[in-house]
């Protein structure tokens, strides 16, 4: 396989994720990967390319592509965009899934897709705006939009190749799950492996040819960005987040966030003060 797998970790205080594109500015390219999100990428102004499994879509103002659990992807943005991005994780859908936790979408257009587009650019605003009451108002949108994607884009038959491609990506899926709910204990990669029955050299294997990363730089990039999401939207020390999001002090939290971020968390504050200012 050899794709390179994307976990989704959820805006605070919402059951999703959602952003614009950062690809806007155009001269980007994302590299085939996958995750077990849902996701939608809603097109308004600009142009992109998907390729899904190897077949084109191509995007233009108006227009949304709906990703399924699993499914491998990429995405070419030549040219300057406004796309925004809402990745759903999968146990939103769980009192609909199918065999073996499935649920799969269709990427044919519908009747609805203007609606989509709408409840999606009403969600961004709210949430970039923060207006009294705003966080009802971006779950009420969600909720419809989720009530759209079940009725209306749900395929009710799903193919025995499909269940394949599906089940060969899920074991990993559920593993980088279970690590994002526990990510601030002590998860060592002996203890994951025998939490779900494989050995700590095949666990090791399994994130070298899936995730293309080992396990412990995957769980400390899980780490530092839930970090981040506190660093940005608290006045918690630095040390406090450290503490929070499974670090042992704060240089090690330090050490880690520059060589995601490029950039020291006092930094990142500093800068983000001067912002607001």
């Amino acid at each position: 396989m050899g794709y390179e797998h994307e976990l989704i970790i959820p805006n605070e205080g919402f059951p999703f994720k959602l952003f614009r594109f950062e690809g806007k500015d155009g001269h980007y390219v994302r590299e085939k990967h996958w995750h077990r999100s849902i996701e939608i990428f809603a097109v308004f102004e600009g142009t992109l390319t998907f390729f899904i499994n190897e077949e084109k879509y191509p995007l233009k103002p108006g227009e949304f592509i709906l990703l399924n659990s699993n499914e491998i992807h990429s995405v070419v943005s030549p040219l300057p965009n406004h796309t925004i991005v809402l990745q759903i994780p999968m146990n939103v859908f769980r009192n609909y899934y199918a065999q073996d936790g499935m649920i799969l979408f269709t990427h044919s257009p519908r009747r609805q897709d203007q609606k989509i587009m709408e409840l999606m650019e009403s969600m961004y605003r709210d949430i970039q705006i923060k207006e009294t009451g705003y966080e009802w108002k971006v779950q009420s949108d969600f909720f419809m939009l989720i009530y759209l994607l079940v009725t209306k884009y749900r395929k009710q038959e799903i193919l025995p190749e499909e269940i394949r491609h599906y089940r060969k990506l899920n074991r990993l899926s559920m593993i980088t799950g279970y690590i994002r709910d526990n990510y601030t204990k002590d998860l060592s990669l002996e203890t994951v492996a025998e939490i779900f029955g494989y050995s700590p050299s095949y666990l090791s294997r399994m994130f070298q040819k899936y995730a293309r990363t080992n396990y412990k730089t995957f769980l400390q990039d899980v780490r530092v960005e839930y970090g981040f999401q506190e660093l940005a939207n608290t006045d918690h020390t630095i040390g406090e987040i450290a503490m929070n999001h499974g670090f042992p002090n704060q240089k090690a939290f330090t050490r880690e966030f520059r060589k995601k971020y490029g950039i020291l968390p006092s930094e990142y504050r500093k800068r983000q003060k001067s912002a607001m200012d």
